[in-house]
């Protein structure tokens, strides 16, 4: 499993200074989700991905990136599922042209999505995760959909697909705007491990940024909002424009 934290400021900054309160939180659930981390972010028209196997606690790697000037962007640490390695090509975000994604949770089989999954886009897969898998149906589906409906879509055919899944939760981060969904099943034997609070995404607005964010951030835990499942949260870049999709009806799942 992993953790997910998300940013959309209305002016450029430092990242660390954008999550001054959020990173040490982040880090300090990085001792446990040690199993590598990745930062996408947008800052005008530039995109930049880094991603590193180390912990992120103990990785200087980390901390500089923290130093990058940004106006949205997001974080990934990983606790790897099982057979799945600890390698560059598994850690998250995942990128495509003007997209990146990062997902925590799992589903199973992996391959559950591969009939849906246009051959040219699952010939490009790097690594072995049932995650890259999601986010290469969401490219697919964001060929004919917006983001939002996209991500519903994608979430609504694992369910139908896979004969187990824990947790759902990802954050896709475009030009436009950061996305997060929420979705477990409480049925799973993670759920029922760690409780009923740690796939629960939450997000917070002021006047100069929206962060969006997992369970175990003690700063996220009282004046935040939470994302009710099967939803879509959107914040645009810029206008830090707050939108919440409320769930498709009768989502198709083919």
């Amino acid at each position: 499993m992993c953790r997910l934290l998300g940013v959309v400021a209305r002016e450029p900054a430092a990242l660390g200074d954008l999550l001054a309160e959020e990173i040490p939180e982040f880090l300090d659930l990085s001792r446990e989700h040690a199993d590598g981390w990745g930062i996408a972010s947008w800052a005008g028209d530039e995109a930049a991905v880094v991603r590193d196997v180390a912990a992120a606690h103990d990785s200087a790697r980390f901390a500089a990136t923290t130093r990058t000037e940004l106006d949205s962007g997001l974080l990934h640490i990983r606790l790897a599922s099982s057979g799945s390695p600890v390698a560059p090509q598994n850690t998250h975000p995942f990128v495509g042209p003007g997209i990146a994604f990062a997902h925590n949770g799992f589903f199973a089989p992996r391959d559950a999505l591969d009939p849906v999954i246009p051959a040219e886009l699952l010939a490009s897969a790097a690594g072995n995760t049932d995650s890259e898998r999601y986010f290469l149906l969401l490219r697919a589906l964001l060929r004919e959909h917006d983001p939002a409906t996209a991500i519903s879509l994608a979430a609504a055919r694992i369910r139908a697909r896979a004969t187990e899944f824990a947790s759902l939760n990802c954050l896709l981060l475009t030009e436009e705007a950061l996305y997060a969904y929420s979705e477990e099943d409480p049925r799973s034997e993670v759920s029922k491990r760690r409780g009923p609070d740690f796939f629960r995404l939450r997000y917070h607005a002021t006047a100069d940024r929206v962060v969006v964010g997992s369970s175990g951030l003690p700063s996220a835990e009282a004046e935040w909002s939470l994302l009710p499942y099967r939803q879509v949260l959107e914040i645009g870049r810029g206008d830090l424009r707050v939108t919440v999709h409320p769930e498709l009806p009768a989502v198709t799942a083919a």
